[in-house]
Parts: C-alpha cells; sequence; structure tokens
C-alpha cells in the first residue's frame, strides 16, 4: 500500500524527509499514526523513529521548520517532542525492552529497526513508513498488519505470551484497541491474555487507569468491558463492578442485572457526549447497589439509598485508580448523588419547590446529569422508554421556566453570612448558618421572593422570633 501526503501532514512529513535527507538518517514514521493512515481516522500525533539518537533527530528537524520551533527534550525516556501546526511529532531512536519477572520498569537498550518492530504490541501497530521515500510513500509491513486491518483483527505480532510478558499494559492495549476499533481478538492472542493476565500486578495504576480511561471513551465501551470481564480482568481493577452482576430471585421476584445495566447505561451516554467524566458517572451511578439491596415480601428488591452510598465508594475508586481527587471527583459524585432526582420528578405532580432545589443542587451540571438520567432507561419496551422520554421533556421544560423565572441556577441566598453578622451583632457561629440556610429554605420552597429585600425581612423576622422565644 502506497501513501501520498497531502495538507497539513505533507508540510510536516516533507520537512522530515528533507531532514533525512540532509543528514543521512535511517527513519520511519511508525505506529498509530501509520494505522490510522490506513483506517482513514484522522491523527494528530506523529510517532517517528531512527536508527540511533531520537533527540538528535528532533533537534535537526526543528531546524527545518519554522523560526522558533521548540524542542522538549526527555532526557530520562530518551525522546524528544516537538509541537508543529497542532501535530504532535515525537521522535524516539529504534530500542528493544522487556521487563523484570518483578519490575515495573523497563529495561531499555538501543537496537535496530527489526527490534523496534518486535516490540511493537500488535500487528496494527507494526506499521511502518520510511523517510527516505519522497512524494510516494509504501508502507513497511512486517508481520501482516495490512490484513489484520482489513479483517479486523487484534493480534500481537510474536507469540503473545512473550509479547504479554515483556509489557503486560499490552493486554490491556489489546483489549482497547479492540474496543476502539470493533476489531475482534484472535484466538491465539486471547489465550495469552488469559495465561499472562496475572503479570498486570507489575504494570503502575496509572498506565492501567490510562488504558482504562481510554476503553470507556469507546465507541461503544461495553465492548471492552465485556472483554474485561471475560478475561477476569475487570474483576482485578473494578470489583466494586463485579458485585453487580447476576438476577437474585426470591419468591419468584428478581431484579434486573445491574452489571449489565450499567454497561447500557454507559453505552448510551456513549452516543450523546465525549466527556470521561459524565461516562464514570454512567460507569459508577449505580455502583452502590449490591451493599443497598435488599427484598421485602411487599415491595420486591429494593436499593434505597444507594445514591448516598455511592457517594464515598466513588471517592474510594477514584482514589485507588489514582484518579483526579480534584474537582473532577467532585463532579461525578453530584451526578451519582443526584441521578435520582429527576426520576423521582417525573413519578409526581412536580412542584415548583422540587425545580428550584434540582436547580440549585445541580448548578452547571445540571445538562450532564440529565443525559445521564436520559441513558438510565434501559427498558427493553419501547412504549416505557418514550414515555420516561416524554416526561424527561417535561421536566426539561419545567426546568427552563423556572429557571427564567426565578434564576436559581448557580444562585446564592440574597444574604451573606457576613452581612447576617453585621445587621444582627452576631459572631462566627453556627447560629449564622442556620439564619442563611433558612433564607435559602425559605426562597428554593416559594415561602418568600428571590429579592434581597424580601430575604432581609424575612431573616429580621426570624431574628425576632427568636429572641422572643429565648426571653
Amino acid at each position: 500500500m502506497q501513501f501520498t501526503f497531502t495538507g497539513r501532514d505533507k508540510k510536516i512529513v516533507d520537512t522530515l524527509t528533507t531532514t533525512v535527507k540532509m543528514h543521512n538518517i535511517d527513519g520511519y514514521l511508525v505506529g498509530g499514526y501509520v494505522r490510522d493512515l490506513v483506517l482513514n481516522r484522522p491523527s494528530m500525533d506523529i510517532d517517528v523513529v531512527c536508527i540511533g539518537d531520537g533527540i538528535a533527530f528532533a533537534k535537526l528537524f526543528a531546524e527545518n521548520c519554522e523560526a522558533n520551533t521548540h524542542v522538549n527534550v526527555f532526557k530520562s525516556f530518551g525522546t524528544a517532542q516537538v509541537v508543529v501546526d497542532k501535530f504532535d511529532v515525537e521522535f524516539v531512536g529504534a530500542r528493544k525492552e522487556s521487563y523484570r519477572a518483578d519490575s515495573r520498569k523497563p529495561i531499555v537498550e538501543d537496537g535496530t529497526f527489526a527490534d523496534d518492530q518486535n516490540r511493537r504490541d500488535l500487528t496494527i501497530n507494526t506499521l511502518a513508513i520510511s523517510l527516505k521515500e519522497d512524494g510516494v510513500y509504501t508502507i513497511i509491513d512486517t508481520f501482516g498488519g495490512l490484513k489484520d486491518i482489513e479483517n479486523k483483527i487484534i493480534k500481537t505480532p510474536l507469540d503473545p505470551n512473550q509479547t504479554f510478558s515483556d509489557d503486560p499494559l499490552r493486554i490491556l492495549r489489546a483489549i482497547r484497541f479492540a474496543s476502539q476499533l470493533g476489531f475482534n481478538i484472535d484466538a491465539t492472542t486471547w489465550q495469552g491474555i488469559l495465561e499472562m493476565k496475572d503479570r498486570l500486578s507489575i504494570i503502575s495504576q496509572e498506565r492501567i487507569t490510562t488504558e482504562l480511561n481510554k476503553i470507556i471513551l469507546s465507541p461503544k465501551p461495553s465492548v471492552g468491558f465485556y472483554m474485561l470481564d471475560d478475561a477476569g480482568i475487570l474483576e482485578m481493577i473494578l470489583p466494586e463492578m463485579i458485585a453487580l452482576k447476576g438476577v437474585e430471585i426470591i419468591d419468584g421476584i428478581g431484579h434486573k442485572d445491574n452489571f449489565h445495566h450499567t454497561l447500557e447505561v454507559l453505552d448510551n451516554l456513549a452516543l450523546t457526549t465525549d466527556d470521561l467524566w459524565l461516562r464514570w458517572a454512567a460507569v459508577l451511578h449505580d455502583i452502590a447497589k449490591p451493599p443497598t439491596k435488599r427484598f421485602h415480601s411487599q415491595h420486591g428488591w429494593t436499593f434505597h439509598g444507594h445514591e448516598v452510598v455511592g457517594v464515598p465508594m466513588t471517592k474510594a475508586i477514584f482514589k485507588r485508580l489514582k484518579l483526579p481527587l480534584d474537582k473532577t471527583l467532585s463532579y461525578v459524585q453530584k451526578l451519582v448523588r443526584l441521578h435520582l432526582r429527576p426520576i423521582s420528578l417525573t413519578k409526581e405532580n412536580i412542584t415548583d419547590s422540587a425545580i428550584r432545589r434540582l436547580l440549585f443542587d445541580a448548578g452547571d451540571d445540571l445538562d450532564d446529569l440529565m443525559k445521564l438520567c436520559r441513558a438510565d432507561i434501559t427498558s427493553k419496551n419501547p412504549r416505557k422508554v418514550q414515555n420516561y422520554l416524554n416526561n424527561y421533556d417535561v421536566v426539561t421544560q419545567k426546568l427552563i421556566e423556572v429557571e427564567e423565572k426565578d434564576h436559581i441556577r448557580n444562585w446564592q441566598p440574597p444574604l451573606s453570612g457576613d452581612e447576617i453578622m453585621k445587621l444582627f451583632n452576631l459572631p462566627p457561629s453556627r447560629r449564622v448558618g442556620e439564619l442563611k440556610n433558612a433564607i435559602k429554605d425559605a426562597i428554593l420552597d416559594g415561602v418568600i421572593p428571590n429579592t434581597y429585600d424580601d430575604a432581609l425581612r424575612y431573616c429580621q423576622e426570624l431574628a425576632t422570633k427568636t429572641k422572643q422565644d429565648e426571653s
């Protein structure tokens, strides 16, 4: 297969080719960039391998680019990065690498082009293009990667046990690419995954989580999750999800399989958003159903409070997986905590008070919450699904109307704590917080209008009543 580059890609490749010829460098385009050319997928990440010093190649390339092109050097990794016209061009010398049985750090040595090809994880990622060509470039296909792309097959270039032993993270990469591309893993490679999965214990949590995030961002994430489950890997990474599996039946009454339900919700959400953290909220929204599951002879199965119990469970999972513990965690926790609120509004006569409270509690994340709730409809009954969607349309319209009228979204009570202390000569205390919360509740419940004067009057009445009660 041959390629003729066009557009911005041509500009980068022409500069690389010029640099190779000027300095007699043996250089190649490799890996994901070449794979994506074949798949006709746009890519802004270009990996370049040379025989020798990759950092020196990067510096020479930068000299041939526009003035003041910067080279980021990572000496400890022997790599360099040049950002040109929004392309991320990464350079490295050909190498071979492997892991000791009990080490998380690879042994890296200089190598030949063949060594560099042999160390790659999958045949579809062994494709390369020599930069010594000019104008028309021919793909180097040592391991049949083009045929595997045509047949939609994920396969290791060498014996899978050796490939996965050298770098066990390749196990997750194989599953991730199968999930991203909609490919199948060939039988021999799958057997290697089953036999070598325990080697994942030597891989750092950060690298494992990076691959898990990429699976979650797949077009249909359930594909990767089912593979992780079938391989016995999901229980190593996210055992809380395994606890969701299965249907228990008592007195002929069962409940849905919450594992399959969760993956359906995730797939539904993937149709509407590429936001990683919103997708994580889908993964974790029912994570506390196992510990809250109860059977009642009158009501059947219940999971009361799972949205509340799920909040600390979410933090524990984020901490273990080395996910961000900042506002990202707070965002996912908020969606887990609130995911039943819009549903409850579809089952009752909607009051302005309930709408105001949802607007207040969800704030800027209301739209994401509604996306999650719509994705949470997984009934096999089309009429039931449409009824839920229609109810959500009613709730959404009511949210719009109340927000236009009351401006509650991202709202704070008209009187601040500092103002309350000055007005009533109060020191910082619980009483100040109680007065502020009382104003907030009165406005959200529609007792008083959302204005400064009404809030002040209401607060004065509360303060007067408190003094009378105390005297």
